[in-house]
C-alpha cells in the first residue's frame, strides 16, 4: 500500500503549503481558545488528512508507513493540536480495524473514518493500567449475542470528538490473552465522558475519561470476530503509532530550530547578534545534528516496517520502532530545552512560540508508551535475540 511517487510529491507540496499558510497563522488562536477552529477541521477533511493511512478502496489516500511519516513530519512543523485532530483516525483509532477487522467492519467504518465523518479514538489506558496494559480491568461479559462492557478509560485522546472507540476490555481470564478489542459507538446507553482534562501543554487537543456502565455492544463489534486477540491488536497498532510519533517529534524539532535560528539572527547583545557567539552556535549545532540522526532513524525503521507483511507482528521491527520513538521524543525535548535557552528570558514568556512548544513536546515522551517502557521493550528483545 503506497501512493505513486509523483502523486505523493504533489500531496506533500499541498500539505506543506497548508501548514505554512493555514495552520501556522492560526497557532495563537488555538492557544488562546484551547480549540482548533471548525473551519480548519473542515479544510483538513477536504485535504484528505483523516484518511492518510487508509487504503484507497475505503476512501483513503493509502500511504505507506514511510510516506505517512513524511506527511506527519510536515504536520509537526506547527502546533501539535492540529495533527491531533486527525491523529487517531490516521493511527491508533483506525489501525486495529484495518489490520484485524472483519470485511464487514472495514466496509462499515473505514470509509467514514477516512472522510473524517467519524472520529474514532483508541481506548486502552485505565486509571490502574497505563504502561501495564495487560492488567486492564474493564470487563466484557457475554450475554446472548451482546457483550456488556463496564469500566473506565483514562486520558483518551479525541474522546470528546469521537463517534466511536476502538476499546480494549477483558473478556476472559487474567493476562494479555484475556483481552478483546471492540468497536464501541459513542452514543450507546451507559457510555459517558468525564470532564475535559486540563493539560500542561498541547492546548487545542481533547482528552478525557470514558466511563462504561453495562454498555451493550453487539458481538459483531468484536474486532476480527474473535475474543482474546485484543492485546495483540493493540501492540501492532502501537508499533505503527510509535513511528508516527517519531515523525511528529522530528517535525517539531525542525520548527524549534527554525525559531531559534531566527531569534539568534535578530537578537543583539554586546554589540552583535547572539547567533555569532560560539556557545549559541554550539547549541544550534547539537540540535541540528540530533534532528538529522532522528530523521535518519525514523525513515530507516519506516522502510523496514513497510517491508514486512502488513498487519503481521515482527519483533525486530517492533524493537526498532521503540528505538525510534525513544530517541526522537527524547531528542525533541533536548531541542526544545536548548530553544528556550537560546531565547533567554524571552523563552520563558508565552509571547514566543518556543515556550509553548517546550510544554507541548513533553507529552511525546509519555503517550503510546513512555520512554521507560520503550527501554524495557528494547532490552527484552535484545535479550531474546
Amino acid at each position: 500500500m503506497s501512493l505513486d511517487p509523483e502523486t505523493f510529491e504533489l500531496l506533500k507540496d499541498s500539505v506543506e503549503r497548508f501548514v505554512r499558510e493555514r495552520l501556522m497563522p492560526a497557532e495563537d488562536t488555538v492557544e488562546e481558545h484551547d480549540a482548533v477552529p471548525d473551519d480548519i477541521v473542515a479544510d483538513m477533511k477536504e485535504l484528505g488528512l483523516f484518511g492518510l493511512s487508509i487504503p484507497e478502496e475505503y476512501g483513503g489516500i493509502g500511504l505507506s508507513m514511510a510516506q505517512e511519516c513524511e506527511v506527519v513530519y510536515l504536520l509537526g512543523h506547527t502546533a501539535l493540536a492540529f495533527r491531533s485532530v486527525a491523529g487517531t483516525n490516521i493511527g491508533i483509532g483506525s489501525q486495529g480495524i484495518l489490520m484485524d477487522g472483519t470485511a464487514a467492519q472495514k466496509a462499515e467504518y473505514l470509509p467514514r473514518i477516512a472522510s473524517g465523518e467519524l472520529i474514532v479514538s483508541f481506548a486502552l489506558t485505565e486509571p490502574d493500567a497505563g504502561s501495564d496494559a495487560a492488567s486492564l480491568k474493564t470487563k466484557g461479559v457475554l450475554e446472548g449475542s451482546d457483550y456488556l462492557l463496564s469500566g473506565s478509560k483514562r486520558y483518551i485522546t479525541n474522546a470528546p470528538r469521537a463517534g466511536a472507540f476502538t476499546l480494549m476490555a477483558r473478556t476472559d481470564g487474567p493476562g494479555a490473552g484475556g483481552i478483546s478489542a471492540f468497536i464501541v459507538p459513542a452514543g450507546l446507553p451507559g457510555l459517558s465522558l468525564g470532564k475535559p482534562d486540563k493539560k500542561m501543554g498541547q492546548r487545542g487537543t481533547k482528552t478525557c475519561d470514558v466511563n462504561l456502565d453495562n454498555v451493550r455492544v453487539p458481538a459483531a463489534n468484536l474486532i476480527g470476530g474473535e475474543p482474546g486477540r485484543g492485546f495483540k491488536t493493540a501492540m501492532k497498532v502501537l508499533d505503527r503509532g510509535r513511528l508516527h510519533l517519531s515523525a511528529l517529534a522530528c517535525g517539531m524539532a525542525y520548527r524549534i530550530i527554525q525559531e531559534s535560528v531566527a531569534y539568534a539572527q535578530q537578537r543583539r547583545q554586546f554589540g552583535q547578534r547572539i547567533g555569532d557567539f560560539q556557545l549559541v552556535q554550539a547549541m544550534l549545532a547539537d540540535s541540528q545534528a540530533e534532528l538529522l540522526a532522528g530523521l535518519s532513524l525514523m525513515r530507516a525503521v519506516a522502510r523496514r516496517y513497510d517491508a514486512k507483511a502488513f498487519g503481521v507482528s515482527d519483533p525486530e521491527v517492533s524493537m526498532q520502532a521503540s528505538c525510534a520513538k525513544l530517541f526522537t521524543t527524547e531528542m525533541v525535548g533536548r531541542v526544545a530545552d536548548r530553544g528556550v535557552q537560546i531565547h533567554g528570558g524571552a523563552g520563558y514568556i508565552n509571547e514566543y512560540k518556543v515556550e509553548r512548544f517546550y510544554r507541548d513536546v513533553r507529552l511525546l515522551r509519555l503517550y503510546e508508551g513512555t520512554s521507560q517502557i520503550q527501554q524495557l521493550l528494547i532490552g527484552k528483545q535484545l535479550m531474546k535475540a
